[in-house]
């Protein structure tokens, strides 16, 4: 006897999806600093936003530590892809540390506009979320008092900087596109002087992930998000889904997380993965759901990405 057929399902994959540029470069340093310098190479906070990439390291030799009282002398340390304060290198290099920035060169950019904008005597205010690490880092780029952070429109219409300060902002960038520009718009109207970035501070990564998700989440029954809970773009990514049309649209941060019993027989799921989540995590899911349905695939490509960043000086030779 025949094996009964199973039903149908239409798989929407998104492209450009998964890994940056600058989560292939963070990995990267990871692998790279082992092959030189040998195991152990310690990091400070996780290098990107994903179990799977963080475990696949420590099994390598790397081990995660919060802050750099962890790391014994005489090792060598890394900085995550997020940035970190200036106050984290000081500190490696009054105890003489080895240490390797992978800090995203995007995020790099953001801080260096931030020094800027703090030695021309501006008030700057950081669009962003609390307590993520790139705020974090980008905070500690300029002196205290000298940056606000705005995580609404609310709090763009309640600031209040310092009097006859000359103002610009900056942003964090994994943020939503959509809610970055509301809350731009906001503080441009109140403060019409206000500097912005020379160049867009929201990475390409992010704008690009989100623009093939508004492109085909109206024509999805559900959606679903390959990411860490931790991962700022990923989480802007079920956002982004839920606004353009899917409100069945969720983060899950592997195949066996998904509520297979909810998935609509005949019906189209749209899938795609946060810049820190490899496609392995994709490819899991796609087989996952063939175990279950007759699946089609169709890829959704709304631009090719091309761009690469060189790795830091000390790991090369």
């Amino acid at each position: 006897m025949s094996a009964p057929s199973r039903p149908p399902l239409t798989i929407l994959l998104a492209a450009p999806r998964g890994f940056c540029a600058g989560v292939d470069r963070a990995i990267l340093v990871v692998e790279r600093a082992l092959e030189k310098y040998g195991a152990p190479v310690y990091v400070r906070h996780e290098i990107v936003h994903n179990r799977h990439v963080v475990e696949g390291l420590k099994a390598k030799g790397a081990i995660f530590v919060d802050e750099l009282s962890e790391v014994p002398d005489g090792v060598p340390v890394i900085f995550s892809a997020h940035g970190v304060p200036k106050s984290v290198p000081a500190e490696a290099e009054s105890r003489k540390l080895l240490y390797v920035d992978a800090t995203c060169p995007l995020v790099s950019k953001v801080h260096v506009e931030a020094e800027r904008h703090a030695r021309e005597g501006r008030h700057i205010f950081l669009i962003g979320h609390a307590k993520h690490p790139e705020v974090i880092g980008t905070m500690g780029q300029v002196e205290p008092g000298t940056m606000t952070l705005i995580e609404t429109v609310a709090d763009a219409a309640a600031a209040t900087p310092p009097a006859g300060a000359k103002l610009a902002y900056v942003t964090q960038t994994t943020l939503s596109v959509d809610d970055t520009a509301e809350i731009i718009a906001a503080l441009q109207k109140k403060f019409p002087d206000i500097a912005p970035p020379r160049k867009e501070d929201i990475c390409y990564a992010t704008t690009n992930r989100q623009a093939a998700v508004k492109a085909m989440a109206a024509k999805c029954d559900a959606f679903v998000v390959i990411g860490a809970p931790t991962s700022s773009n990923s989480n802007r990514l079920v956002e982004v889904a839920q606004r353009a049309g899917c409100t069945d649209a969720v983060l899950v941060e592997q195949a066996s997380s998904i509520a297979w019993n909810k998935i609509k027989a005949g019906g189209v799921l749209g899938v795609t993965a946060g810049a820190s989540a490899p496609e392995v995590l994709v490819d899991e899911v796609i087989a996952a759901a063939r175990a279950r349905f007759d699946v089609t695939v169709e890829q959704i490509t709304v631009t090719e990405e091309t761009v690469k960043f060189s790795l830091p000086r000390v790991l090369n030779g």
